[in-house]
């Protein structure tokens, strides 16, 4: 999935640095990512969520907060409000170039200003907290000791995860002053609380006040045993797929280009999205082909020609397993690599033309199981009988006319 770097001007007046995660193909919604406190946007869950999400369709924004990352300005000079007004700054962005985020997605403190600046980006339509606090103020505790000199002092150097960062009065101030329980209640959106209930940093306890506090529509998951930074690239894509699927209720992420063919027929449309890419409808089932960006596609999905390599792998696998079955082999799984080139005829021992160029196609099928050597060269024997080869190999019409 392509991802392109840009930059905006945040709520303090300096430019803050972004990535922009496309999804192949045009998408079908965009989102805003707020990353965790101190953290930034290429953490592993702003990146990997990131990428997940564009998977399905998602253009997700995930920018530095001002003063961290490569983005501008002295982080002292910032505070829960100016994350806020950030997000803000970033919606107006993608409102102007892209499109407005109909999907805001916040980790850990992100995830507590995702759900102060919804009311401020009147496109949100679905807000999602990963690991989040209920009250913004819960970060003093992860500053500890430095608390009492902050306050004595007016500001203090404070030591987060191996880092030195000057922290100000104002920033704890800012924090307790946060009317947070009134933004969750006062909503309006459709919202989807995700904890781990193993979260030693923000513990479980914080989504129950967020979950209580909102009014529905609203849903909680658990993130089973993944950690609060959300390391694990499985834990990642398993929120995103959640996350995809919630939002798909409230924001249209459904293929616009869906259709629908007749039984017993395969449809193939253009969607338009690119050059190549087409929309397909078979046996009830959507698929989707293009062409390798090389070839002036997108490369979002397989070529006419993989879609029959894959036709004939799998009619080769079905007819073995078929076999082997009614024989009562012991065969414990089939698998079939193929590849298709054009050759020279006269490089072809087994072509009967000699002339010019053939369509070659490699099957090699790999046989598991406590089978004998006379049982294997059957079923290498049967794989040649299944009926998409014969297609292949026999006398084929092909009547076309306009519909």
């Amino acid at each position: 999935m392509p991802t392109v770097s840009v930059r905006f001007r945040g709520s303090l007046g300096t430019e803050l640095a972004a990535r922009l995660d496309m999804p192949a193909l045009p998408p079908r919604a965009c989102a805003l990512f707020a990353h965790c406190f101190t953290c930034s946007k290429e953490s592993k869950a702003a990146s990997f969520l990131s990428a997940a999400l564009a998977e399905h369709g998602v253009a997700v924004l995930r920018f530095d907060f001002t003063g961290l990352g490569a983005s501008e300005g002295d982080f002292a000079d910032t505070g829960f409000s100016s994350n806020v007004a950030d997000l803000v700054a970033a919606a107006d962005w993608m409102r102007a170039n892209h499109g407005a985020p109909a999907i805001l997605v916040g980790h850990s403190l992100g995830g507590a200003a995702a759900l102060a600046a919804a009311s401020r980006i009147p496109e949100c339509r679905a807000v999602a907290t990963i690991g989040a606090p209920y009250e913004p103020a819960h970060v003093k505790g992860l500053l500890k000791s430095s608390v009492d000199e902050i306050v004595a002092k007016g500001e203090a150097e404070v030591d987060l995860g191996g880092r030195s960062f000057r922290i100000r009065r104002e920033f704890l101030d800012d924090l307790e002053g946060q009317p947070q329980k009134d933004a969750i209640a006062g909503l309006r959106r459709a919202l989807l609380v995700m904890h781990s209930p193993l979260d030693d940093i923000v513990p479980i306890d914080n989504a129950t006040g967020i979950f209580v506090a909102a009014r529905h529509p609203k849903s909680f998951v658990s993130l089973d045993t993944a950690d609060h930074l959300l390391s694990r690239r499985e834990d990642a894509r398993y929120a995103a797929a959640v996350l995809a699927a919630w939002a798909g209720r409230f924001v249209p992420l459904a293929d616009p280009h869906r259709i629908e063919g007749e039984a017993g027929e395969v449809m193939v449309a253009e969607t338009r999205e690119g050059k190549f890419t087409q929309a397909i409808s078979a046996a009830g089932h959507s698929l989707r082909a293009d062409e390798p960006q090389s070839l002036g596609g997108l490369g979002s999905a397989p070529g006419p020609y993989d879609l029959l390599l894959a036709g004939l792998g799998a009619c080769t696998a079905m007819t073995i397993r078929m076999y082997a079955d009614l024989k009562k082999l012991p065969l414990a799984r089939v698998s079939v690599r193929l590849r298709h080139e054009k050759v020279h005829a006269a490089d072809c021992a087994e072509c009967e033309t000699r002339d010019g160029r053939v369509d070659r196609i490699e099957r090699v099928v790999t046989l598991e199981g406590d089978l004998d050597d006379a049982q294997r060269a059957k079923l290498l024997e049967i794989a040649g009988k299944c009926p998409v080869h014969r297609t292949l190999h026999a006398e084929v019409t092909i009547p076309t006319r306009l519909g």
